[in-house]
């Protein structure tokens, strides 16, 4: 898979469920030859919807991997979920690509999920352009979601066209092209008919001069375009003020300079669906999103200098490393697929070459990782080769104790990335296979699904012996249950879906937990003092040192007692459940002499963590939604006395082409069922969307209930 890196863009397709991801994704396959047939996700042929899951729901679940050639460059792309229940497939790709295709619907504009998934790029720093879809709809909206993209997602929408009217053929002006401002030429589409006639090659784009009713609106656009493009360009900005026309080259220049450093985000237009805007949308990924060559070099952490003693007092050492074919390996498995002859672990190589055959170092393990096999994933089709160079994403057969977000390197230039951290699961049910026999079975079948799935828990009740799985929604988990069911013919019994609720701190506190007794003829004696709080953070437990001893054994001390607080805390609080939003701070403790040993200070620390609870006192947490629901005028008011009844709180109202459209946030607790709720009060024309918020204090009753 040698090629050059300048050739390479590593892209995700990312947006809210129903915006069009999958079928832009069959649209590029098809105009580029990579494949012969125009896939429909309601009829389930798509080529990344594989599943038959997926097929059957018509939405995409798992995040699929594609290759094909545009012009000079090799794409690599992942098409991902859209639905918030696998957020996880959005965050472990974007955590691994270098640029990525927003889709919006012109119809519904900026979602909740929209801004979720915007959200996921800026935190991985991830360049993008945009794809304003379905300009063909009834209510279709270009220019009104130009303006949501600002306003919503705070960016700076760079619009490199305008459409040639808007909505389906039977209005009095529909879409029916798209004007290029840097070219400043009207293009318009082969029918899909003629390219499901002709095959790909027949779906040619025809230029021809912009007409005379848009010409005002064109010109207005592109002289937006190059004052923007002012302040990123010192020659397009001379050439502008001089009155000297401006080559398309300088413009496609400055466009991706600014795209690559994230100053601005191009926005095309088009209609996947009816094959009209595809093409310009594959000139811009190669045009305009940078290659592996272009994002600034991976950094890691230097894992040699993670010895006990040294971890607490001084920081580790940073490493960056270039993408370049000839340097030291280096790449992070981001995703796993679980399966019977071995898994299938999906690597993202940064630097460096990768061999079928040899062996890599998985730092955080400490443990050498068989390469057994490489292998280049098209979707579900695989090709086997023989190495992949920096740059590649690949799919790689061998490793066996490597999990999404590992490192994996050159044993002798060990390097440490940055693992990925995933969202807390919000909701749980017991779950049981109807006869003793199978318990073994589903026992392992689970397993291997928490490897593949890192948003998916699965535990046995200690109280009941019952195993209960968690997961990020009720979709989620009922898919986990068919593919049971459907994979590996587990005939289980599930109880009532039920809220993970969390406890936090009720008041700041400082206690000092001690240990002095015999065991087995020896003396153990230590002692560990802490501070706790509550937090704003929407996170679990952060455990801090807070002193750090000049003699390395005193060192080495401080250090256990930090990590032996940080697995009493992973304990839970008063009521059972995860510590949530807590700060812990471990304070300077006395040392006895001799120093006290590793068994004395886990037994002081457990000691201390149980003062902490006693005396702080917890409050119970329960999940709170952001709730986004669609809504016709006349079913506005039952729809928000129900939400009312459900506790939720009306953060804002706005209309969107002629739709109300409600925020909320409202209780997990009191929102199951809601799907069949919403459709009743608005004899099924409201439709909503729900992303996990926050955790909030539960309400008495709950708390006091708890058992």
């Amino acid at each position: 898979m040698s090629r050059q890196l300048e050739a390479i863009r590593n892209i995700g397709i990312i947006a809210h469920i129903d915006a069009g991801k999958t079928t832009l994704t069959e649209r590029l396959l098809f105009f580029t030859k990579t494949s012969h047939r125009l896939g429909d996700v309601d009829r389930g042929t798509t080529i990344t919807d594989f599943d038959p899951e997926e097929q059957e729901r018509g939405i995409t679940i798992y995040s699929a991997a594609v290759t094909f050639r545009w012009q000079d460059v090799t794409v690599n792309l992942i098409d991902t979920p859209g639905h918030v229940d696998f957020t996880a497939e959005v965050e472990r790709s974007l955590r691994v690509l270098d640029g990525a295709v927003v889709v919006f619907s012109a119809r519904e504009g900026v979602e909740a999920q929209s801004e979720t998934v915007w959200r996921q790029a800026d935190k991985y720093g991830v360049p993008r352009i945009a794809l304003i879809n379905k300009l063909d709809r009834e209510g279709a909206d270009f220019f009104g979601t130009i303006r949501q993209i600002e306003e919503r997602l705070s960016a700076r929408p760079l619009v490199l066209q305008v459409p040639l009217g808007l909505g389906p053929p039977h209005v009095k002006d529909p879409f029916r092209g798209l004007v290029d401002l840097v070219e400043m030429q009207l293009l318009t589409f082969a029918s899909k008919e003629d390219a499901l006639a002709g095959g790909a090659g027949s779906a040619t784009v025809t230029k021809s001069p912009i007409p005379a009713e848009l010409a005002d609106v064109a010109a207005e656009w592109r002289d937006q375009l190059v004052s923007t493009l002012f302040d990123f360009s010192e020659e397009l900005a001379e050439l502008a003020l001089g009155d000297a026309p401006i080559p398309v080259e300088v413009i496609r220049k400055a466009v991706r300079q600014a795209t690559i450093r994230r100053q601005v985000v191009p926005v095309l237009g088009g209609s996947a669906l009816d094959c009209i805007g595809v093409q310009p949308v594959l000139d811009a990924v190669a045009w305009y999103l940078p290659s592996p060559a272009d994002v600034p070099p991976v950094e890691g952490i230097d894992p040699s200098k993670q010895a006990a003693g040294k971890k607490a007092v001084t920081p580790p050492a940073v490493i960056a490393r270039k993408a370049d074919p000839k340097a030291p390996f280096c790449g992070l498995v981001f995703k796993i697929v679980a399966e019977k002859h071995g898994d299938l672990s999906f690597v993202r190589v940064y630097s460096g070459t990768l061999k079928a055959g040899s062996r890599a170092w998985n730092p955080l393990r400490q443990k050498k990782e068989n390469i057994a096999q490489i292998w280049h994933v098209q979707a579900d089709r695989r090709e086997q080769i023989e190495q992949a160079e920096a740059g590649d994403i690949v799919g790689v057969i061998g490793p066996r104790s490597s999990i999404t977000g590992d490192t994996l390197c050159d044993a002798n230039d060990p390097i440490l990335l940055e693992q990925i951290e995933f969202p807390e699961t919000v909701i749980s049910m017991a779950i049981e296979p109807e006869t003793s026999l199978e318990r073994k079975k589903l026992a392992d079948v689970l397993e291997m699904m928490k490897r593949q799935d890192p948003t998916f828990r699965a535990v046995e009740s200690e109280e009941t012996g019952q195993t209960l799985i968690s997961g990020m929604g009720e979709l989620h988990l009922e898919v986990i249950r068919h593919r049971l069911e459907r994979d590996f013919n587990l005939r289980c019994r599930v109880h009532k879906p039920r809220v993970s609720y969390k406890e936090t701190l009720a008041r700041a506190v400082t206690v000092t937990g001690h240990v002095n007794r015999q065991v087995a003829g020896q003396t153990l004696v230590a002692e560990v003092t802490l501070r706790a709080e509550p937090t704003s953070e929407q996170a679990g437990v952060t455990v801090e040192q807070g002193w750090f001893p000049e003699a390395e054994a005193a060192a080495a001390a401080a250090a256990v007692m930090t990590q032996s607080v940080r697995e009493s805390a992973e304990r839970g609080g008063l009521k059972g459940c995860p510590l949530w939003a807590v700060r812990i701070v471990v304070l300077e403790s006395r040392l006895p002499e001799p120093l006290p040993t590793d068994v004395a200070i886990r037994m002081a620390a457990a000691d201390c963590i149980d003062r902490m609870l006693s005396e702080a006192g917890t409050v119970l947490l329960e999940p709170v939604m952001r709730v986004e629901v669609t809504v016709p005028e006349e079913y506005l008011g039952d729809v928000i006395n129900d939400l009312q009844q459900r506790r939720a709180i009306i953060t804002n109202t706005e209309i969107r082409s002629g739709m109300n459209v409600l925020t909320a946030e409202s209780p997990l607790a009191s929102m199951f069922g809601y799907s069949a709720a919403v459709r009743s009060v608005s004899q099924g024309r409201a439709s909503f969307t729900m992303a996990p918020l926050k955790y909030g204090p539960a309400p008495a009753e709950t708390a006091d209930a708890f058992v």
